[in-house]
C-alpha cells in the first residue's frame, strides 16, 4: 500500500485449508532466500541437491540423481557435465553396464558443498528459529510422511 496505511492480513478463504497452496507458499519463500543466498557459487536449479545426493551415495547413476532431484534426464546430464568442467564431481563408466557412469564427488567438489551448506544452514536457522525442536521433529516427520505417500501413489 502507498497510502500510508498499514497493510490489511488478506484472508486466504478456503486457500486456508488447501496443503498445495500452503506448502508452495513456503516453498516459494524458501526458494527465494535460498536462490538468493547461493548464487555466488553459481549452479544451474538442481545442482546443489545434485551435488549433496551424490556425496551421500558415492557411485550413483545419472538416472538415478536425475529421479531424485526430479528432474528430466537430459537436465541431469547438463547440471552433471557442468559440474564435472567445474572438477566437483567425477564420472566414471561401469565395467558391467557401458550404458552407465557411477558419479562421485571430488575433494573440491566436498568442500563447496561444505561452504554451500554453511550458507544455507545460516540461512535456514534464521527461518526455522520460530519453531521449538519438537515442532522441528514433528514438520520433518510429516513432510517426511507425505513425500512416502506421494512417492508410492506416483509408482503405482
Amino acid at each position: 500500500m502507498t497510502d500510508g496505511k498499514e497493510p490489511t492480513e488478506i484472508k486466504l478463504g478456503r486457500l486456508n485449508s488447501n496443503l498445495g497452496f500452503r506448502l508452495r507458499r513456503v516453498h516459494q519463500r524458501l526458494s527465494r532466500r535460498f536462490a538468493d543466498q547461493t548464487k555466488q557459487f553459481n549452479f544451474r536449479s538442481g545442482g546443489i541437491s545434485a551435488l549433496a545426493i551424490i556425496e551421500a551415495n558415492p557411485g550413483i547413476s545419472q538416472s538415478e540423481v536425475a529421479r531424485e532431484i526430479d528432474v528430466d534426464a537430459s537436465i541431469a546430464v547438463g547440471i552433471l557435465n557442468d559440474m564435472r568442467r567445474r572438477s566437483l564431481v567425477t564420472r566414471t563408466r561401469l565395467s558391467d553396464d557401458r550404458r552407465r557412469y557411477a558419479i562421485e564427488l571430488t575433494d573440491a567438489g566436498r568442500e563447496l558443498l561444505d561452504e554451500i551448506f554453511v550458507s544455507i544452514t545460516a540461512m535456514e536457522d534464521e527461518v526455522l528459529a520460530s519453531l521449538t525442536p519438537s515442532d522441528l521433529l514433528f514438520l520433518g516427520y510429516i513432510l517426511d510422511k507425505l513425500y512416502a505417500s506421494l512417492t508410492s501413489n506416483a509408482e503405482d
